[in-house]
């Protein structure tokens, strides 16, 4: 499990709860379905698989995932993704929609589609449960400036304490 990222004390934060994940990815299947029909839906592994295959399952679309992970430099704090797996076969000649959790800058986002694109998709599309920055994917369910803790998340942390 890659680290996460540190708490900016100056945001605030976000819990959300399993009813609120549900409602935010209906109406995030929703507004994709309005003006776009992907063919599949890839999700951004790990914390955007979750997503990604409930809208998927909305949708009625094929789902697989793409490995990026965030590494740290030993001389900084600064993340960098990295794709660490293969985009899948299954996204050529095909319209693609690519979801994740969160985006802030969009490195990791970009650097999925890329990997899709050069995989052959013929156009990809971006979604997002929460949008933190200032990427602007091309469907997001709720704009915030607040650190997003999701269900799984409050999960994992009830688990350790």
């Amino acid at each position: 499990m890659a680290p996460r990222r540190k708490q900016d004390r100056t945001r605030g934060v976000f819990e959300v709860d399993w009813p609120l994940f549900g409602e935010l990815s209906r109406a995030l299947a929703l507004k994709v379905a309005r003006t776009y029909d992907p063919e599949l839906v890839v999700g951004i592994a790990t914390a955007g698989v979750i997503p990604g295959a409930v809208i998927a399952a909305i949708l009625g679309r094929e789902f697989h995932s793409i490995v990026v992970s965030r590494r740290y430099h030993a001389e900084s704090v600064r993340e960098t993704p990295a794709i660490l797996g293969v985009a899948p076969p299954e996204v050529r000649n095909r319209r693609v929609l690519l979801v994740d959790e969160t985006c802030d800058t969009g490195e990791t986002m970009r650097m999925a589609v890329a990997a899709l694109v050069n995989a052959g998709a013929a156009d990809v599309r971006t979604a997002v449960g929460f949008r933190t920055g200032p990427y602007e994917p091309d469907f997001s369910a709720l704009e915030t400036e607040s650190t997003i803790v999701l269900p799984w998340d409050e999960d994992l942390l009830s688990s350790v304490s």
